[in-house]
């Protein structure tokens, strides 16, 4: 009876594991609307994958709610409080319209355990701890994920395009996937290493507004970038 190698053992279990994270993963891009096999203008695929006015309002909304309450009144309460309420009426309308919630409750909690850290502390700057910290994972993984060898921008336009892990076989499509999902993780730490030190610094009107600027006006080029570098790809490859 023979014996599996076990480095054939840790393929398999890597496969396995790429499997379901790259289903789901998939799954979630193709709800944002980021299907390469889409032939809808980069422009429409981008605005959907902010998640139109509604998107950008709700994303960006609570945050500017918050900036200008404390900078102009300094009242930390205050400033929590609207912007926590900001997240809820979101949240409530989509209820209300018989809308999906799930993007606008994935805010109003995001919001809600930053303004209870702030309150708990008293301190404003502790608002923006969460964030700090998933700028810090996202980065960590995707760069952990390109340098051994699976990248996940791979892994989930391979579950998109139909096939799962076998762009890993292909020295072209594993060289564009690492240096995209390398960019994703460039974005991430760029915002890390220039919030961080605000944070430290306790300037929570630069923190706020940097926060702002480096959300969405960087998420839309490179969300724009993927997408039209992986259907160039695609559309290059040998049928």
């Amino acid at each position: 009876m023979s014996q599996q190698h076990p480095d054939d053992r840790d393929s398999e279990r890597a496969t396995s594991a790429a499997d379901v994270f790259g289903a789901a993963l998939s799954g979630a891009a193709r709800k944002a609307g980021f299907d390469p096999n889409d032939s809808r203008t980069t422009g429409h695929v981008v605005w959907h994958a902010m998640g139109g006015w509604r998107g950008v309002i709700e994303s960006v909304l609570p945050s500017l709610a918050f900036l200008l309450v404390y900078t102009l009144s300094t009242n930390l309460p205050w400033a929590l409080g609207i912007s926590v309420g900001t997240a809820l009426l979101f949240t409530v309308v989509r209820f209300v319209q018989r809308q999906p919630p799930s993007a606008a409750l994935g805010g109003l909690v995001a919001v809600a355990v930053a303004a209870a850290l702030a309150l708990f502390t008293g301190r404003a700057q502790d608002n923006f701890v969460p964030g700090l910290i998933i700028n810090g994972v996202y980065a960590s993984g995707l760069l952990i994920s390109a340098l051994i060898g699976w990248a996940i921008i791979g892994v989930a336009v391979g579950f998109l395009m139909g096939e799962g892990t076998a762009w890993r076989a292909d020295k072209r499509k594993r060289r564009v996937f690492f240096w995209l999902t390398i960019a994703w993780a460039g974005l991430f730490a760029a915002r890390l290493a220039v919030q961080l030190p605000l944070y430290l610094a306790g300037n929570v009107a630069a923190l706020g507004t940097l926060k702002l600027v480096m959300g969405l006006p960087l998420f839309a080029p490179l969300v724009a970038l993927t997408w039209l570098t992986v259907r160039a790809l695609y559309r290059s490859a040998p049928e």
